[in-house]
C-alpha cells in the first residue's frame, strides 16, 4: 500500500482524568515519567506530526502533557469523558472543533510505554483509503476487540468463546490512523476492511487493570535491558 501523503499528519492522544480499576491510570508514575509521556515522547521521534495535541478533561494531566511538549487547546466536556464513550466520538468531536477535516489523524493512547516509532511510520504508509490502520498482536484469549486477519485486513470479528480458528488477533491498544474524513464518516475503527500493522506481543499489551499493569511493567524492563 506505502502511499506518500502531502496533507498534515496531526498525533491526537485521548487522555480523560476519570478510571476506576486505575486511579489516575494516564499519568501514574512509569520508571519515573507519567505514562503518557512515553506517548509524547514516541510520537516526537517519528518525526511524522506537524502537532501533537491531547485531548482531556483534567486540568492536571493538561499541565502534565504541556511540560512534555504536547499542546491542549481546550478540555474536554464531561460528556466526551466518561466510561461508554468510544475513542471515534472523541477524535472526532476534536477534528471538528479544531477545524482538521483535510488532515490525517493518528489517535495515538497515553498508555502505551511500548510503541515504537517504526510500527507508528509503518501505519502511515498503509492506510486504507476509507478505513482505519492500527496496532494489533497474536492473542490466545477471546475478549474485547478479536479478530481474524487475512493479507493485514481485518476479515473476521471474533466475539465468541468457542472458534476454530488457528490465529487470532487482538487490538494492541496502541495507535489508529486515519483521514479526517474517515474518523468523521465511519464509527467503528476495528471493522471488516480495516488494516493492521503487526506487532510482537513483547511490544505490546494494552493496560486495563492491575495486573495489565505487572505484566507491562515486565515487558519495559525486558526491551530496556537489551
Amino acid at each position: 500500500m506505502n502511499r506518500t501523503f502531502s496533507q498534515k499528519k496531526i498525533a491526537l492522544i485521548t487522555a480523560r482524568g476519570g478510571s476506576k480499576r486505575i486511579k489516575n491510570k494516564n499519568i501514574i508514575n512509569f520508571f519515573g515519567k507519567p505514562l503518557i509521556a512515553y506517548s509524547i515522547i514516541a510520537a516526537k521521534k517519528s518525526k511524522l506530526f506537524s502537532k501533537i495535541f491531547v485531548t482531556t478533561d483534567s486540568i492536571r494531566i493538561k499541565k502534565i502533557v504541556n511540560k512534555y511538549g504536547a499542546e491542549t487547546p481546550f478540555l474536554r466536556e464531561k460528556k466526551l469523558s466518561d466510561d461508554i464513550t468510544g475513542t471515534n466520538e472523541v477524535v472526532a468531536d476534536f477534528i471538528k472543533k479544531m477545524k482538521l477535516n483535510d488532515d490525517i489523524i493518528c489517535c495515538i493512547y497515553p498508555t502505551a510505554p511500548l510503541i515504537r516509532k517504526k510500527d507508528l511510520r509503518e501505519g502511515l504508509k498503509n492506510i486504507p483509503l476509507n478505513n482505519y490502520v492500527f496496532s494489533a498482536n497474536l492473542t490466545d484469549q477471546i475478549k474485547g476487540n478479536t479478530f481474524v486477519v487475512k493479507n493485514n485486513f481485518v476479515t473476521k470479528l471474533i466475539n465468541k468463546k468457542k472458534t476454530f480458528y488457528k490465529k487470532i488477533l487482538t487490538d494492541s491498544g496502541q495507535f489508529y490512523w486515519a483521514r479526517a474524513k474517515t474518523w468523521l464518516k465511519r464509527k467503528k475503527i476495528i471493522n471488516v476492511g480495516s488494516s493492521v500493522i503487526k506487532v510482537s506481543r513483547k511490544y505490546a499489551h494494552d493496560l486495563n487493570d492491575n495486573n495489565d499493569l505487572l505484566i507491562l511493567k515486565k515487558k519495559f524492563r525486558l526491551i530496556k535491558r537489551k
